[in-house]
């Protein structure tokens, strides 16, 4: 398995287990039945909850892209130092951000968005040129 590859693996690992605090908190505040059914009008969730559920999905939202990239690179036989480094990088922005947006720091979320978005930028390019 190439490291973009693993990389791959271990963002979409991150991604799918995104849910697990916002869940918790959701049966804590209104109880285990209440949040396996459908309620007409639901006791809110904590802030920091509501704000992961929003990280989480945008991280699958950005996954998709990120996916495709590194699927693309891998067929093509499309590995460097950048691919790698966009890689390794791409996986720590997206942790970060799902970590400070749900802390609720807005300039530093943005900088970890957008660093993400950068290592998607240098995939593309590994791909398309």
């Amino acid at each position: 398995m190439t490291p973009e590859l693993k990389w791959l693996a271990l963002t979409a690992v991150m991604t799918t287990v995104m849910w697990i605090p916002y869940i918790l908190n959701q049966i804590s505040v209104r109880g285990l039945m209440a949040a396996l059914g459908y309620q007409d009008d639901p006791k809110p969730l904590d802030a920091w909850a509501i704000r992961l559920k929003k990280a989480h999905y945008n991280s699958i939202e950005n996954l998709v892209v990120f996916g495709v990239l590194v699927l693309i690179a891998h067929l093509a036989e499309i590995h460097t130092s950048w691919t790698v480094l966009a890689c390794v990088v791409y996986f720590w922005a997206r942790l970060f951000h799902a970590i400070v947006y749900a802390a609720g720091i807005p300039v530093v979320r943005t900088l970890t968005f957008a660093v993400s978005w950068l290592c998607i930028i240098v995939l593309a390019g590994s791909v398309l040129i």
